[in-house]
C-alpha cells in the first residue's frame, strides 16, 4: 500500500526538536561591504573526505540550501551586469568547504551543538544520502541513536572566533 504523501513543512521560527535556533544576525553582522575575512560571521561546510566527489558536492549543496532557509539574510541582494541581465544574490559571507574524516566530523558537530544557539549547526547524516524517499530518511534517522550517526557533512555559521576554534585544524577540501 503506498504511503500517504506528507505535507511539505514550511520554515518557522521554531527549530527542529532538539536543535538550537539559528543565531540572530545584527546589522553589525551583515556587512556586504567587507572582505569575507573581515566579516564577524563565518560559514563553513565540512564534508567527509572519504566520500566520492559527487556525494561531497551533493552534501555541500544540501547544506547550503538548509543554511539559506535558516538564515535568509545571509544571501545578498540581487545584482545586474553591465548588459542589464539580472543575477540572483549570493551569500555575502562566503563559505569555506573543508574536509575531515568521519570521526573528526562527528566531533566537530558535537562540539558545535554544545554551543547552543551561538552557532547554527546543519548536518547531513549518512541516511540522507542512502534514502531515495524523504519520509524513509526520517524514519531511518528516528531509528538511529545520536552516537551511532555517521555524517556526510556538517555546516556551521556563527561568530568567526567560535567557528575558527572548531575547525582550525581542518584543510580546504582538495
Amino acid at each position: 500500500m503506498p504511503s500517504t504523501p506528507q505535507p511539505i513543512s514550511r520554515p518557522t521560527d521554531r527549530p527542529a526538536s532538539g536543535s538550537a535556533p539559528a543565531p540572530r544576525l545584527s546589522d553589525e553582522d551583515i556587512r556586504t561591504d567587507l572582505s569575507t575575512r573581515q566579516a564577524r560571521l563565518k560559514w563553513v561546510i565540512v564534508v567527509d573526505e572519504a566520500l566520492p566527489a559527487g556525494r561531497q558536492a551533493n552534501a555541500a549543496a544540501c547544506m547550503a540550501a538548509s543554511v539559506g532557509r535558516a538564515l535568509p539574510e545571509l544571501v545578498g541582494r540581487d545584482g545586474e551586469d553591465a548588459s542589464g541581465a539580472a543575477h540572483p544574490g549570493l551569500p555575502w559571507a562566503g563559505c569555506s568547504v573543508l574536509a575531515a574524516d568521519a570521526a573528526t566530523l562527528h566531533g566537530v558537530r558535537g562540539r558545535a551543538a554544545a554551543l547552543g544557539g551561538e552557532v547554527l549547526v546543519v548536518d547531513m547524516p549518512e541516511q540522507a544520502q542512502t534514502s531515495r524517499v524523504y519520509d524513509e530518511y526520517l524514519d531511518r534517522l528516528a531509528g538511529t541513536g545520536a552516537d551511532d550517526l555517521t555524517y556526510c557533512a556538517v555546516s556551521l555559521v556563527g561568530p568567526r572566533k567560535k567557528v575558527d576554534k572548531l575547525v582550525r585544524t581542518l584543510s580546504l577540501l582538495g
